[in-house]
Formats: C-alpha cells, structure tokens, sequence
C-alpha cells in the first residue's frame, strides 16, 4: 500500500534527504587512491550520528555497516572493506539516515584518480539518466513512465544494461515501501503518480550486460561480465507542478570538485 505524505511531512523527510547529501560530502572530501572503504564508512557513520541521526543500512536485514560501498563491477550492497582504493576505481556509495521518523536514501557514484573515457561516459549517462526519470514524475504519468525513459536513454540510445534485479521504490517511515521503481518497462503501466508520493529513483546502469550474480554474503551484487556499473539515486515527492527533488547533491559536487582526486565530472 502506498504511503501518501503530508506536505508537513515531505518538509520534515526533506530534512533527513539533504542529510544524506551532506554525509556524501564529507566522503567526497576524503576520497583518494590508498584510502579504504572501512574508513570511508566509518567517516560516514560518525557523521550521521553526530547529526542527531540513524544510519538507515546499519543492521537492516542482517547488513553490517553503516553505508553500502560498491566498487568496480560491484552494483550496489557491498560491505565496506579494510581494502584500499586505487586510482581508477569507482565506487558507489549509497547512505541513508533516520532522522525525526523518516528516512531519507541517496546514492553517488564516484571516481577515483584518472579513469578510462568510456568509464566516464558510464558515469555521465548514468547520472543524465537520474533526472530524465526524475522529468517524468508527474501527476498523471505513471512509475512505468520513469522507468521507460530510463532505459530509453540508457538502454536503447547508448547500449548499456539496466539491472532488472534491483529497483527504486517508496520511501518514508520505512526505507522500502510502496511502489517498487523500475529502470525499465513500458510507458502507461503501473501505479498512477499522485501528490503526496515520495519516491527513491535510483538507475543502476552496468557498462556491459545486464545480468547480474548475488555473492554468498546474502548482499553483494556483481555485474555478470565483471564490467564497471554506475548508481546514482535521489529522493523526489510529487507534486501539482514538477517534481521535488528533496535530496541534493549540491554539497557533494562541490566537495568533488575541490578534491583533486575525483576528476570526472569537472575535467
């Protein structure tokens, strides 16, 4: 069943969002060839919870930590490690928080020192693709219309595999609710888009096939073909007029952008 927010609530949700841009920032900022997951996890973590806040992952199922840290060819939901990063890299982190009763969920992905141009375009398209999604959720539409133009553009324009697996969804007093969000499907279908629906849209867009593989640790998603996959995910209310994006990734970018160790997105 889907859980329709007040517009006093949405304001209180788009706090617990925007704290999840900044717990972002402050990862961005330490992000560099040699650095481990582990701590960029626990930076993380310490942030959220001097922030009179929860980190939402954090035993949530069974899920160890307090960020899922996904790097390479991992898609989403991989345990932050005691590994360090090498220039090249990528990697995804995806960070919810608790704060005040609602949950707010927010996914980047990152690069670490110089990557190869088509890396990078997996990344740019990827990221293209979030708010051509985000263009759709309108009152009227429906989720089936996200997920089209998502695949369209990834998909069908650009060659790339959209995860069928793992989709985006509700989001409220619960992490997951109601509907699920797919990054693929028809126009027309699914729930219709109402004011007051909260929305996690989060394209998962592998560099080669689709087709993903589930690591024994019950979470750790990998991309069949072993090739790089991108996650970018913001959190959006319906509104009478356009989408509200009610997460950010203002304070992340400019903390990208100032560490010369990410370089994609403003070379």
């Amino acid at each position: 069943m889907i859980q329709y927010k007040t517009k006093e609530e949405i304001e209180i949700m788009r706090q617990s969002c925007l704290l999840v841009g900044m717990a972002h920032a402050e990862a961005a900022k330490i992000l560099k060839p040699g650095i481990t997951t582990l701590e960029v996890n626990n930076l993380v973590h310490r942030f959220i919870v001097d922030n009179a806040a929860v980190p939402s992952f954090l035993n949530y199922g069974g899920f160890p930590a307090a960020t899922c840290i996904s790097v390479n060819d991992e898609v989403v939901h991989g345990f932050p490690k005691n590994e360090p990063l090498k220039d090249g890299d990528i990697i995804s982190l995806d960070i919810g928080v608790l704060k005040n009763g609602f949950h707010g969920d927010s996914a980047y992905t990152y690069a670490i020192g110089e990557v190869s141009a088509e890396v990078k375009k997996l990344l740019k398209v990827t990221k293209a693709s979030l708010y051509i999604g985000i263009n759709k959720a309108r009152i009227g539409n429906r989720i089936g219309d996200i997920a089209f133009a998502i695949q369209e553009y990834t998909e069908k324009i650009h060659g790339y595999g959209v995860v069928r697996e793992l989709v985006g969804h509700g989001l409220g007093r619960s992490l997951h609710e109601d509907p699920q969000v797919p990054n693929y499907g028809k126009r027309g279908t699914k729930e219709k888009l109402k004011a007051g629906m909260v929305l996690a849209i989060e394209p998962m867009i592998n560099m080669g096939t689709r087709e993903v593989e589930f690591l024994k640790d019950g979470w750790t998603v990998l991309t069949k073909d072993r090739k790089p996959s991108a996650h970018f995910e913001h959190d959006i209310s319906i509104t009478d007029g356009a989408p509200d994006i009610l997460s950010s990734f203002a304070a992340l970018e400019a903390a990208e952008k100032a560490n010369p160790n990410l370089t994609w997105s403003h070379d």
